[in-house]
């Protein structure tokens, strides 16, 4: 995925240095050439031969060592790089970049080179918030200089708060995308996804066996290809998909108001949430007691959200999910007609090893014309690159 391409790797002193170690390892797999400089404060943490093991290159610390050829290493560094990436970028060393200061082999290498360069901050949340800190990352943002944003959560010192660096698997998702096609930058998709609830009464609530996986595979794979996401998320059990806006919805008339405040500027809405069709009529205030062998309750019908925005959709791409158990393709067909969509992706939700919960999926996608293609059993990941690939070619359209 990544053959050929050149990435320095400069890695300053911070705790998450030892996440490091996996960015270069999840680099070398996608076969990068690794050149890693390290801060004196970084060899503090993890030693310069893990990071040379890894790497398979030598590992450079020092501006004053004696080169091994004759060249002038943090200028032959900063020519070589097709990406340079700061894992973990201390306030130190965004603040010596962004003030000029170039006195070790990292920052004067980040000052000579041409190529991309993106920092992964790491540190205390305090640090991350202060305003000289925040004025020094804006600056280097205006001069093209990126940014892929912390984690929130206990930090290495005891705080809590943003300032934890990404997780390795998502800085390495961020790479990849800068070496990829961007067919979706500029465009706004929101991607509903999991069940929602319906509540009886105080302690109890309706609800379906929709886990999400999907959703947040359609957001992932859509956040990848350049688009802005929005993901309107049901009640699940999954991290949200990097740099992906999530909105957390309970009910169906919730996720409803959700899409609604984003819909008239949206270009496409891709409907894979299972919302519940019923609602109780009334919920009740208090607890309801066992105190009869049978019990009753009235229903009333919930908005059909597709529905809604399929009909006053403008310009924009509307797609449906029909999560069937028998007849999947003509109940498909009749809700294409019904909703207005532009296409439908239907599934038995019956099928072993497939469906609700599963990480797999086998669907049938048709077309409005009701023309249809059966695919195989795929990973859910896999049917979202499918159903991506299939929204961006209309958008080409």
């Amino acid at each position: 995925m990544l053959s050929g391409k050149n990435i320095v790797m400069g890695i300053s002193g911070g705790i998450a240095v030892y996440k490091a170690v996996d960015i270069v390892s999840r680099l070398k797999k996608l076969n990068a050439n690794i050149d890693v400089i390290m801060t004196k404060s970084a060899a503090e943490f993890v030693t310069p031969l893990t990071f040379q093991s890894i790497s398979q290159n030598p590992v450079t610390e020092n501006i004053f060592n004696e080169p091994k050829q004759w060249e002038i290493q943090h200028i032959s560094l900063a020519k070589k790089a097709d990406l340079f990436l700061v894992a973990p970028a201390t306030a130190n060393i965004i603040g010596k970049v962004a003030n000029g200061i170039a006195d070790d082999m990292l920052s004067t290498t980040i000052m000579a080179t041409r190529a991309k360069v993106i920092f992964a901050p790491a540190m205390n949340t305090n640090m991350y918030n202060n305003v000289i800190f925040k004025e020094n990352m804006n600056k280097l943002r205006n001069l093209g200089y990126e940014f892929i944003k912390p984690g929130s959560g206990r930090l290495a010192c005891g705080d809590i708060g943003e300032g934890k660096m990404a997780e390795p698997c998502d800085i390495v998702d961020y790479i990849v995308n800068s070496f990829s096609d961007m067919p979706l930058k500029g465009k706004k998709i929101i991607i509903t996804a999991g069940p929602t609830i319906e509540p009886l009464d105080p302690v109890r609530y309706m609800t379906n066996y929709s886990s999400g996986k999907m959703g947040f595979a359609l957001a992932k794979v859509a956040q990848q290809k350049g688009a802005e996401v929005i993901l309107i998320t049901g009640p699940v059990n999954l991290e949200p998909p990097f740099e992906v806006k999530l909105i957390r919805i309970n009910t169906t008339q919730e996720m409803f108001n959700a899409i609604e405040k984003h819909f008239d500027d949206c270009h496409v809405l891709i409907k894979a949430a299972a919302p519940l069709d019923y609602r109780p009529a009334r919920v009740s205030e208090q607890k309801i007691k066992k105190e009869k062998d049978e019990i009753e309750f009235k229903f009333v019908k919930n908005t059909d959200i597709a529905a809604h925005f399929g009909k006053i959709k403008k310009n924009q791409i509307v797609v449906g999910f029909a999560a069937e158990t028998e007849n999947i393709v003509e109940n498909a067909l009749k809700k294409i007609d019904k909703k207005n969509l532009d296409f439908i992706v239907a599934n038995n939700v019956l099928a072993e090893n497939a469906g609700f919960k599963s990480d797999n999926n086998i669907v049938t996608i048709i077309d409005k014309d009701g023309a249809k293609i059966d695919y195989p059993m795929m990973k859910k990941e896999d049917v979202a690159k499918t159903i991506v690939d299939k929204v961006t070619e209309m958008l080409n359209r």
